[in-house]
């Protein structure tokens, strides 16, 4: 199930090269709290940064940790090539953004590789000025006006000290046509080590990462829509060598088979449901 309210938009210009989108979910009113209720985040390759109204983050290393532990109510998520397994127990509303290449020195002031593969409180990046932010979040009733908020909050945070290396927009622009990480190190002009810490700066992930999790957001939408089509032709349609390596990459990124992800049909395609959750 959808969550009763989410709202999407696209952010101001100046703040449009580092972040890719506004967002505001509120589920408050239209999910019950249950007892266990986890859900399976899926990798995009991006960052966010959050700000929760309805109680800290619960994570679970994996599913057998049965207690998981908080991180905050404002955080900022790195760049990942997995799942991370979260707790939705208990509706709430929030706020966020998602981040692109450079917004990590943009905003934080630290390298996307820094904060990469985890969940970081966002007062460990911006101190003490959270608290009057999640002040002036809370005010109004309105996801909108929340949203149009957090917008100012990240433009006042913007600095320009810290430009993308042009090397790395280049490398991602070829990235979407090719997995070949030799071409695209001599294309750009630098030795491998020099790119691979350049786009690692900026993006939170190597190439070889990037580029897995690009085929994987390309596979998720084929597995999802395409419920004719055997997970056969989509492995190899995707180039992966067998069925086996398919299935095995997948779960990786997933923590399920595609064939049970298929099975459980989520509405929202980076968000399983897992443990019996209602939908």
């Amino acid at each position: 199930m959808l969550p009763g309210l989410v709202l999407t938009r696209a952010p101001r210009p100046i703040l449009q090269p580092f972040v890719e989108m506004l967002w505001g979910i509120d589920a408050t009113s239209d999910i019950p709290p249950a007892p266990v209720r986890r859900e399976h985040v899926l990798p995009t390759g991006q960052m966010h940064v959050a700000f929760r109204f309805g109680g800290p983050l619960r994570l679970f290393e994996d599913a057998a940790d049965t207690v998981g532990h908080f991180v905050g109510d404002a955080v900022v998520g790195g760049a990942r090539d997995v799942h991370y397994i979260r707790d939705v127990s208990t509706p709430a509303c929030s706020v966020g953004a998602q981040l692109g290449p450079g917004a990590a020195e943009a905003l934080f002031g630290v390298s996307a590789d820094e904060l990469a593969g985890r969940h970081t409180p966002l007062d460990d990046l911006w101190g003490r000025d959270v608290v009057w932010m999640r002040e002036q979040l809370m005010e109004p009733a309105m996801l909108h006006e929340r949203i149009t908020i957090l917008e100012s909050i990240l433009a006042a945070r913007l600095t320009m000290r810290r430009a993308i290396h042009p090397a790395v927009p280049q490398a991602l622009e070829q990235l979407r046509v090719t997995s070949s990480i030799r071409r695209i190190v001599q294309a750009s002009g630098y030795s491998h080590r020099t790119l691979i810490s350049l786009f690692r700066r900026s993006v939170g992930l190597t190439p070889k990462q990037y580029v897995r999790v690009l085929r994987f957001q390309r596979v998720l939408e084929t597995v999802s829509v395409a419920e004719k089509t055997s997970l056969v032709d989509v492995a190899m349609e995707a180039g992966y060598s067998d069925q086996a390596h398919f299935s095995r990459e997948f779960r990786a990124f997933a923590g399920v088979t595609p064939s049970e992800y298929r099975r459980e049909s989520p509405e929202r395609p980076h968000h399983l449901l897992v443990n019996g959750g209602a939908r």
